[in-house]
């Protein structure tokens, strides 16, 4: 009988990986303050210099959002510019962080803006990289095996669509500081990060194998 069950979840589980990927538009704000702070750091943080915030894909980074709601988390992302909470960011730019995709602790996936352009997620990397935020933390709310599914999925989608070479969590960052990928112009620049482990990481890494984890 146990067996049989054991059985029955794996079967489950391989079916839910079978599953197609829906996606639910929610775009956060994009009026002319976002998009010229975002051609702005470009410029200043990247040392990159378009009339355009655009981005070439070739990286997705994992994070959570240490905010225990969707609701809650679309708001932080939701403003062009910075809350006061956010003084240790402040100096850099005043362009709000934000990310492609959000996806929340039922396994659902909004996006929030398009892949291509600029998204304020990772110091060094935001000109190449590709944002997905989970609801949740790594205590009180830890990432759920629907969030996992959905990343699993969302990733084979964005290797469908653009060269993607790297996967990395945004805890693993700095991995890349010194190699010809990294663009920060300030090296002094830097915060500590977490997210979202690498339990999580080496978990999805599995389904990934050909996808760098470092320069």
């Amino acid at each position: 009988m146990r067996k049989s069950l054991i059985v029955l979840l794996l079967l489950a589980t391989l079916q839910s990986f079978g599953q197609k990927l829906k996606i639910v538009e929610k775009p956060i704000i994009w009026d002319s303050t976002r998009i010229a702070l975002s051609v702005e750091y470009l410029k200043q943080r990247h040392g990159i210099e378009q009339t355009q915030p655009t981005i070439r894909p070739k990286m997705v980074v994992v994070h959570w959002t240490a905010i225990p709601t969707f609701e809650k988390s679309f708001f932080a992302f939701n403003s062009s510019t910075l809350p006061n909470a956010r003084k240790e960011l402040q100096n850099a730019s005043q362009l709000n962080v934000s990310a492609h995709y959000l996806i929340d602790r039922d396994g659902t996936v909004y996006h929030l803006m398009p892949d291509t352009l600029l998204a304020r997620h990772v110091i060094g990397l935001n000109y190449c990289a590709i944002g997905i935020e989970n609801v949740g933390d790594g205590s009180k709310n830890p990432l759920t095996e629907e969030q996992f599914r959905a990343n699993y999925l969302l990733i084979k989608q964005l290797q469908k669509k653009y060269k993607i070479e790297y996967l990395i969590g945004h805890h693993e960052y700095t991995k890349f500081k010194g190699s010809k990928i990294w663009k920060e112009t300030d090296p002094n620049y830097q915060t500590v990060k977490s997210d979202p482990g690498d339990d999580f990481m080496n978990r999805l890494r599995e389904k990934f194998k050909k996808l760098r984890k470092e320069p």
